[in-house]
């Protein structure tokens, strides 16, 4: 089956397709939601460049969609109609693990779309996921993280001894609960490695982001 992807340019959204791949089904597009001006996702803060980058990695055309908070349920479903009629998608893949109000969310919107919801990792231990990742090459960096992680945390890329070192602070390895979020800079469904280029650590209220240059 075809299927859309929520792409965040984070690890969950990349193990998700990984394992939806493994499943049978068939990546056709990527979907990321922007904020209002279009320039950086609303989740992860990344900029569009490289959204971009990842998706010609992967060989997938990228759909981006500038929402505010407000509109951005309105605006993911008429992305998701859009979508299911120019690449006859039957599915869309997400990332969520075990935050059941995100799966009722995203079952919610797809039935509206009239296609499915897949959740390749859903329920499955949070440690034990991280492992699995790093042991099937995905390599990703924290781009965003809460003031309790703080600047230092920002750039790093995931392996073991940072696990550890979430895990000794007492932050959930999986950031499921927004206490961080990354970028893949590269994994086994990637041509090349992405080229992350320069940025800047920013606070903005009680999260720090990577602020990018305009261009890699």
């Amino acid at each position: 089956m075809k299927t859309l992807v929520s792409w965040s340019g984070g690890k969950d959204s990349c193990y998700a397709m990984m394992q939806a791949i493994a499943a049978g089904y068939q990546p056709t597009v990527l979907l990321n939601m922007m904020n209002e001006n279009g320039q950086i996702s609303r989740s992860h803060g990344l900029p569009h460049h490289l959204l971009l980058q990842q998706a010609e990695a992967v060989g997938l055309p990228l759909i981006t969609v500038p929402a505010s908070w407000e509109a951005y349920e309105m605006r993911f479903i008429a992305a998701l109609h859009q979508i299911t009629e120019l690449y006859k998608v039957g599915a869309a893949v997400f990332g969520d693990i075990d935050l059941q109000a995100h799966r009722d969310w995203e079952e919610k919107v797809c039935a509206a779309a009239g296609i499915e919801a897949v959740l390749p990792l859903w329920q499955q231990p949070r440690r034990a996921l991280v492992e699995a990742m790093l042991r099937d090459g995905i390599r990703t960096m924290i781009v965003s993280c809460n003031v309790q992680l703080g600047p230092d945390f920002l750039g790093r890329v995931m392996d073991m001894g940072l696990v550890h070192e979430l895990e000794a602070k007492g932050v959930d390895v999986c950031g499921e609960n927004g206490e961080f979020h990354t970028l893949v800079v590269d994994c086994p469904l990637f041509k090349g490695a992405v080229h992350v280029g320069g940025y800047e650590k920013v606070r903005h209220g009680d999260y720090w982001f990577l602020q990018w240059e305009d261009k890699a």
